[in-house]
Formats: C-alpha cells, sequence, structure tokens
C-alpha cells in the first residue's frame, strides 16, 4: 500500500506553507514522533531530505546549507530530550541571523509533568536560540485550524524578519497511522510586505479601509487616505474611536449591526486595516484583508489576511495613490445604505441608545469624548457625531476600569476644550476614585448610566440572557452601590465640587440635556445621572439591531452569526434542559 500524507491537519498546513515559502531543505533526525512529518515530506518530490542521527550534528549542518545557500533550513527531531541538542546550533544560528526552523515534534502538551515517558516541557526558551516560538496543537475545529495557519506563517515569515534567524515550531502528533492523503489542503499564505518589496497590485473594485482605534491624524494623513479613496473606489469605515474625519467616512455600527438583514455592501473585496483593537464589532466579509502598521506584526481579526506592510500608512496609502479619480460608487452604495437605517429608527425607550440618539448631535465640536466599556460605545457608535470630534476608550485592554482615570488625565491637556465621558455604573463605581483627584477642571462633563447592575448581561443579544433574571445574581452584579440610590452619586459628586444633573424620564432629560452639552464653560465640573432599566436597555438593543429585514435571513441565522454555533448550542441546550 502506497503511503502519502499524514491525516494530522497540523502537519498538512505546515507542509503545505513550507511549500507555499519555498523552505524545501530538512535535516531529519530519526524517533516516533516526528513520524507523521518526516513521512509526509519523504515522498514528496519538492523537500530535499538529509538524515542525521545526532540532533546536535543535525543543528550545525542546517547552518551550514543555509549559510552556503542563503535559503531557510527545516530541522526535525522527535520527543524527549531530542530538542535539547539543538541548543548549541540554535545559538550560532541566533548570533549569526540564520534562517533554521527547528520542527521539535512532541505528543500533546497536557501530558507534561504527568510521569510520562518522553515529554518534556519546551514551553519556555533560552533568550538566544530561537527569535519566534510557536505551539501547533492537533487540529480538530475551525477555530484550530485558522489558528494553525495564523501561526505557521508568522513562524516562516520570521525567519527572514529584520536580519533573518532561527525559529521554533513545537508540533504536536497524535501518532496516526493515516497516511491516505494524497493532495494537501488549500491553506491560505501570509506575507509581509516592507517598504523596498515590490508591492502587490490592487485589483479590487470594492475597498475599504477599516480604521480600528486611532490615534489623532495629521492632516497629511487625511489627504493621503482620501487621495487613495479616490483612486481605489474605497471608503472609510469608523466608529467613535477611529478618529478620521476626511471625505470618505462612513459610521457603518447601525448597518452592520442589523441582524435580520444583510447588506451587500459589508461584502468587501479587499479590506486595508489599519489602527488597533476595535470595539465596534462591526460585521463586515471581507475577501481579503490588507493591515498596515509600522509593527509588521500579523494581526488576522478577519480570518482572510493576507498582507502585512510593515509600514508607515502616509507611505502605504501615497504609494496607492494615483491621479485618475474614479466615480466612487462604493461610496454612495454606503450612503444609501446608511441612510435606510438612519431613516427608520423607531422610537426607543429611556436607556443609553436613546440618550446617544438625543446627545450625539449636540455635543459641540471641538470636544473630546471618552465611552466605557461595552454598551455605551456601542450605543453611541450607532449616532454621528459633528465634524471633527475625537473619541477615545480603552480598547486595548478592554475592560471596564479605567475609564473615569483615562478621561480625567485627557482632560488636563487642554483646559479650553470640553471633555466628555459616557460611562455605565459599574464603571463608574471601579473608578470612581479618579473623581476626587484635585487637579479636575470645569472642561469635564462625565454622564453615569446607572441601572444597578451590569446590563450587558441582560441584553437579549447576550448569551448569558440564557440565564434569565438569574444573571443579576453574580455574572450581571446586580445589587451592589446602594442599588441605584438617587442620592449616593449625587452627594458624593457634589461633595468634590461637581455640579450634579439627573434624569430618570425622557422629560426629565430633556429639561437638563441643553446644559449638560452647552458650548460656554460653567463654574464647575459636570456630572449628569440618568436612571434607566434594563429591560429598556435590552429593548432599545432590539429595536436598533431589528430596523430593516431580509427575506432570506432569519433571526436564527443572524444570532449564530453574531454569537457563533457553539454559543447557540449551547443556549439551546441550557433553555432544553432547564
Amino acid at each position: 500500500m502506497s503511503n502519502y500524507y499524514t491525516s494530522e491537519k497540523n502537519t498538512q498546513i505546515l507542509i503545505q506553507l513550507m511549500k507555499e515559502h519555498g523552505i524545501k531543505k530538512i535535516v531529519a533526525s530519526p524517533g516516533s514522533t516526528n513520524i507523521c512529518f518526516i513521512a509526509s515530506v519523504q515522498q514528496d518530490a519538492f523537500f530535499q531530505v538529509y538524515s542525521c542521527v545526532d540532533e546536535r550534528s543535525a543543528a550545525y549542518m542546517a547552518c551550514g546549507l543555509s549559510a552556503e545557500t542563503g535559503e531557510p533550513v527545516a530541522l526535525s527531531c522527535t520527543g524527549a530530550t531530542a530538542s535539547r541538542n539543538y541548543m548549541p546550533g540554535l545559538t550560532e544560528a541566533y548570533y549569526r541571523h540564520l534562517p533554521v526552523l527547528a520542527i521539535t515534534s512532541t505528543q500533546s502538551i497536557e501530558r507534561v509533568h504527568q510521569n510520562i515517558p518522553q515529554v518534556v516541557d519546551r514551553e519556555v526558551l533560552p533568550n538566544d536560540i530561537a527569535n519566534l516560538s510557536v505551539h501547533l496543537p492537533s487540529v480538530h475545529d475551525g477555530e484550530s485550524e485558522w489558528s494553525c495557519v495564523v501561526k505557521v506563517n508568522n513562524a516562516l515569515l520570521e525567519l527572514k524578519r529584520n536580519g533573518g534567524g532561527p525559529v521554533h515550531i513545537n508540533l504536536t502528533t497524535e501518532y496516526s497511522t493515516d497516511f491516505s492523503i494524497k493532495e494537501l489542503p488549500s491553506v491560505r499564505k501570509i506575507e509581509r510586505i516592507q517598504i523596498y518589496d515590490d508591492f502587490p497590485q490592487i485589483t479590487s473594485s470594492r475597498v475599504a479601509v477599516f480604521v480600528g482605534a486611532h490615534e489623532k491624524w495629521t492632516e497629511e494623513l487625511t489627504i493621503a487616505v482620501d487621495d487613495f479613496c479616490a483612486s481605489n473606489n474605497a471608503v472609510v469605515l469608523c466608529d467613535h474611536t477611529s478618529n478620521y474625519w476626511g471625505k470618505y467616512r462612513i459610521l457603518p455600527n447601525a448597518l452592520c449591526g442589523q441582524r435580520l438583514y444583510k447588506s451587500k455592501c459589508t461584502q468587501v473585496e479587499l479590506l486595508i486595516h489599519i489602527g488597533e483593537i476595535s470595539g465596534s464589532y462591526m460585521a463586515i466579509n471581507p475577501k481579503s484583508v490588507w493591515r498596515v502598521h509600522p509593527d509588521g506584526e500579523l494581526r488576522d481579526t478577519f480570518k482572510a489576511l493576507k498582507y502585512v506592510f510593515e509600514m508607515d500608512e502616509i507611505t502605504f496609502f501615497k504609494k496607492y495613490t494615483n491621479s485618475d479619480s474614479k466615480t466612487n460608487y462604493y461610496l454612495n452604495e454606503w450612503i444609501e445604505e446608511n441612510n435606510k437605517v438612519f431613516s427608520k429608527i423607531p422610537e426607543l425607550p429611556f436607556s443609553n441608545v436613546w440618550t446617544a440618539h438625543e446627545l450625539a448631535p449636540l455635543i459641540p465640536k471641538g470636544s473630546i469624548i471618552h465611552f466605557g466599556i461595552l454598551n455605551s460605545l456601542r450605543s453611541w457608535n450607532y449616532f454621528e457625531l459633528q465634524q471633527g470630534i475625537n473619541g477615545f476608550c480603552n480598547v486595548g485592554g478592554f475592560g471596564i476600569d479605567g475609564g473615569i482615570s483615562s478621561l480625567v488625565g485627557a482632560s488636563l491637556v487642554d483646559e479650553k476644550k470640553l471633555y466628555f465621558g459616557i460611562v455605565g455604573d459599574l464603571a463608574f463605581f471601579y473608578d470612581m476614585n479618579a473623581l476626587g483627584n484635585r487637579h479636575i477642571g470645569n472642561n469635564l462633563r462625565l454622564m453615569v448610566v446607572n441601572n444597578g447592575r451590569g446590563s450587558e448581561f441582560r441584553n437579549s443579544i447576550s448569551w448569558a440572557s440564557m440565564f434569565g433574571e438569574n444573571v443579576d445574581k453574580y455574572i450581571a452584579a446586580a445589587g451592589h452601590f446602594a442599588d441605584m440610590s438617587p442620592c449616593l452619586i449625587r452627594h458624593y459628586a457634589e461633595d468634590l465640587g461637581f455640579e450634579y444633573l439627573s434624569a430618570s424620564s425622557k422629560v426629565e432629560f430633556e429639561k437638563i440635556k441643553e446644559h449638560f452639552v452647552q458650548s460656554q464653560r460653567t463654574d464647575k465640573p459636570i456630572l449628569l445621572e440618568i436612571f434607566t432599566q434594563p429591560e429598556d436597555e435590552s429593548k432599545s438593543l432590539e429595536l436598533m439591531t431589528t430596523i430593516l429585514k431580509s427575506g432570506n435571513v432569519t433571526a436564527k441565522e443572524m444570532v449564530k452569526d453574531i454569537l457563533g454555533t457553539k454559543v447557540t448550542k449551547a443556549i439551546k441546550k441550557y433553555r432544553t434542559d432547564n
């Protein structure tokens, strides 16, 4: 019987990507744990395999092969102490910047430290034997397969990055005896482009620039992006932390959040990804993604990364700009689809979303606004602010802590600007000590949305809602901090020198909203507390995400799209069992 490739998917992915990246030379040492890899490559004519019994010698052989040819060279060894013998040769490769790829095969790492033969801990490596070390677990689902593809691409690219050097891959095996796979799977190759490389061409006709959280834009960068969009029929997809205010800005969060409607606009052919983490959770489906960032790291947010451009954004956008401006029909499509949503916004109950709808167009130009995670940012992302307002949120660590402190710190920079903050009650009480800082000026305005709990977990689209009111006990942490006391925050704020405002209804809110957003400086900083109910917060979100309906999309399908198949199955099982 003829043997072909192993059935182990992680090994298939590694082999295919080694071929895609042109790594053909392999020095193999004997053993059982690396059989799946070696038996697969030895029958593939693409690879040049050399045998060496002593792993220490094998690593030095790889150094010699690499130095002579200028090519990456792979090593393969079994488990136990075999990999330890690579260290002298890999140290040599590290200091000479030789691209040696050490593939150490291993049993499941869950067996480490369990007195199981031939299992050693490779989790921590000496600093000078590899520029990067990745572990490839067995692949059993789509998520683990995607992770494996990104990790292998990252490892193989690192061999030549910044002058090159050794890289380590810890390859898990389950000792499969199935070698019946005649063809390797098609695997997405990711490439890194640096300033001196040949740049790929843009052939797509529907291009979007997705901007995650971004520092304040310079005029030069805004012009460069606008010129790029004019040349490539492109739009710029933003949330309130993107801070782009050029000609091609689209705020698509309301449109992309529709659970019963999928806009054709979201089928992006090419997505240019810039900025950092986004808290907008936009449901867009790019066919291909190009990430642009000076760090050059692989960040496969949309699971479609093709290129990462290791350079500054201005250099990239100028490279792909020409003097021929095209009719930007894609921009017009987005505007038309967005208008569909905004023309049909229903009557919303008193909630974070409703106050965002009322206040967003009133925040004075030139202001800065900080949002809390997660409901506040989401609610305000639905509605457009005035031109030029910069927004920020602690989306890096993505926790509720520190939002007020960040706002206070920012407000100290320019006492002539107004700094607004929007936070929920749990975020407020988590960080309330910041309001006692003696440097706070009268340019700070803070709105606290108090519903007595983490209302995010009571929202109908949250999978935590499967527990009903039981979610309040511990998950949503209801009932703390005097349980929506009308006095607690008031006394605290006033004792600290704040002007205190409050509202528990739309009527009360209408009476004080103009004062909260007035552009004139008040004598004191202002704290506005609004009291909402979790049912109204959930209802508002439900109404905002079902404005548009499409006959070919069911609510069940959209929930799966948002939460994922595993989560929806868990919810269904829980409700059946209870």
